[in-house]
């Protein structure tokens, strides 16, 4: 999971799109309802982190995720990439980003002896939703390739030695530590208040939960790649993850038994292939996915 740093001014790179347009064979798009948003070209292709610097000056705050070649396409985004992907020209790398009014996709290309950032604005991301599915074949060095082997089965991540992975035939663990200096607050006597009390209570874990699960996708799904067959982004959408996540009645029950959990499970779900996938929190800083394996 990799700190990008955004040191580069959204001014200069505006300016930079009006000047490096690339060709027209390049970036086909035969979207009406998408467009093409600008473009960052780099005569020598994108040398240490520019790269990064430029998807986070036109990302902001945002975080960028990478689409998976092998995952659920949806139809909007395909009617941009299909003729690249057609095309002798095809991408090095794309990228996608959703906190913005409407989607915005990346598109690193070969020019020349160089490379150009494409950015595509995307009318929506409209793929429907499927069961989750792990693929069958997962080779480590493409699955942890943000990832250093430590041991036989333990991994460890390149930036954080916080995150880890244990895989084994039975399953895979990915756990991350990083404890809060104020633990997750419970009140012994939340089974008393009145419902308006308990209400306000609920939509508060429920918020906090949201939050703990955004750091897991971010954490766990999106340092790997070709583990599951959603996009990154599928994984945040309601109409995707609703039936797998934690309920407001589920939290009420945590909260009347007026005992801190050892952990609480936000997301839980059983693969087509028969695997489990269950995210959990501790409340305190500690978040875990595990795959289980039939």
């Amino acid at each position: 999971m990799r700190k990008l740093l955004a040191t580069c001014a959204l001014v200069l790179v505006s300016a930079v799109f009006a000047t490096a347009a690339p060709s027209k064979s390049a970036v086909s798009n035969s979207a009406s309802s998408n467009k093409i948003y600008g473009a960052v070209e780099a005569k020598e292709g994108f040398v240490g982190g520019r790269l990064f610097d430029v998807l986070d000056s036109v990302g902001g705050t945002g975080t960028w995720m990478e689409w998976d070649v092998n995952g659920v396409r949806d139809p909007s985004l395909m009617k941009v990439l299909d003729p690249i992907l057609n095309s002798p020209n095809k991408p090095k790398m794309v990228w996608l980003i959703t906190e913005r009014e409407k989607p915005l996709l990346s598109v690193l290309l070969p020019k020349g002896k160089g490379e150009v950032l494409v950015f595509y604005e995307l009318s929506a991301l409209d793929a429907k939703p499927v069961p989750l599915k792990l693929n069958k074949v997962l080779t480590p060095d493409v699955v942890f390739r943000d990832y250093k082997q430590i041991s036989e089965n333990q991994f460890e991540h390149l930036d954080r030695s916080n995150l880890k992975i244990t895989a084994s035939d039975k399953f895979i663990r990915f756990s991350y530590d990083n404890p809060d200096k104020t633990p997750l607050r419970y009140d012994t006597d939340f089974a008393t208040k009145t419902i308006v009390e308990k209400h306000a209570e609920v939509n508060d874990y429920l918020g906090f939960l949201k939050y703990e699960y955004s750091l897991m996708l971010r954490a766990f799904v999106q340092s790997t790649r070709g583990i599951f067959n959603w996009q990154p982004w599928h994984w945040y959408m309601e109409k995707w993850n609703k039936k797998f996540m934690i309920t407001p009645k589920e939290i009420e029950m945590i909260l009347s038994k007026g005992v801190r959990p050892d952990y609480i499970t936000l997301f839980k779900a059983k693969a087509t292939g028969g695997e489990v996938v269950e995210m959990r929190t501790t409340g305190n800083g500690f978040l875990e996915m595990v795959i289980t394996r039939p």
